[in-house]
Parts: structure tokens; C-alpha cells; sequence
């Protein structure tokens, strides 16, 4: 499957403490930058923080309900491959990553089974990052 990278950019209001989560806990490359935003390489996918005033989502973030779980909404992530996930889960660990869903595999036995994890990043913001064993089951129904 080719894809084209995506651009994502996220309004942060602690812009020294999300380039330091996305850089050292993430480990995530740091492209171009100014005072007021910076670039990261995200898997391959172009994502940037920018400065700005705390937003209504990261002060009092809404949640949906899925597989027994709070769900925080709006959230941004991507599908790992199943090694990539396990060590990326690890990592985030190692920093003392507060999650707001646990590692965990959910759908268990059911189509669309995958890994899955969230976590915020010193803004708010909420991230998932899962993983399928079986790639196919990404659109199941």
C-alpha cells in the first residue's frame, strides 16, 4: 500500500514542552522550525505544532464510548506495524507516559481486532496509535 504523506498541524500552548515530548519521548526527527512552530517527520507524515492560546477541546476534552473505554475526541495517530507499536508502547512507558487508554488489544476475536493506546501530549491533546496484525481488518466491517 503506497501513501501520500499527510500534513497535520496542532495548536499547542506550551510550544518548549510539546517539541520536547514529540522529539525525546517520541523520538520523532524535527524538521524546519520558527519561534512559533515546528516541524516534525510523524512516521513519514508531516506533523507541526503551533503556538496557540488553549483550545476548548484540551481544556475539557469530550470522550465516546468504545469497546468499554472513554474515548477522548478529537484525536490524531497512526497505524503502526505490530513490532513498531509493541516497542513504541514500551518507549512511552520508559518516560512514565501517563495513558488515558492503556496499551491494550481491543476487539478481541471480533473483526477490526487491533492494538491500541492513548495518551496526551502536554497540551491536550489527545493521540492513538494502534496496530492490526492483519492489515486487511484496518476498513473490516
Amino acid at each position: 500500500m503506497s501513501l501520500s504523506p499527510f500534513h497535520l498541524a496542532i495548536p499547542v500552548y506550551d510550544l518548549p514542552a510539546a517539541r520536547r515530548f514529540y522529539g525525546e519521548v517520541f523520538g520523532l526527527e524535527e524538521g524546519r522550525s520558527s519561534a512559533q512552530w515546528v516541524d516534525f517527520n510523524f512516521y513519514g507524515h508531516q506533523l507541526v505544532i503551533h503556538e496557540h492560546p488553549r483550545t476548548a477541546s484540551q481544556e475539557n476534552a469530550h470522550t465516546n464510548p468504545v469497546d468499554g473505554h472513554d474515548v477522548p475526541v478529537p484525536h490524531f495517530g497512526i497505524v503502526l506495524e505490530w513490532d513498531q507499536w509493541e516497542a513504541l508502547a514500551e518507549r512511552l512507558k520508559s518516560f512514565g507516559t501517563k495513558f488515558v487508554i492503556e496499551p491494550y488489544v481491543r476487539f478481541k476475536g471480533q473483526v477490526g481486532e487491533q492494538a491500541t493506546m492513548f495518551l496526551l501530549d502536554p497540551c491536550g491533546n489527545a493521540l492513538e496509535f494502534k496496530a492490526f496484525k492483519d492489515l486487511g481488518q484496518l476498513f473490516a466491517k
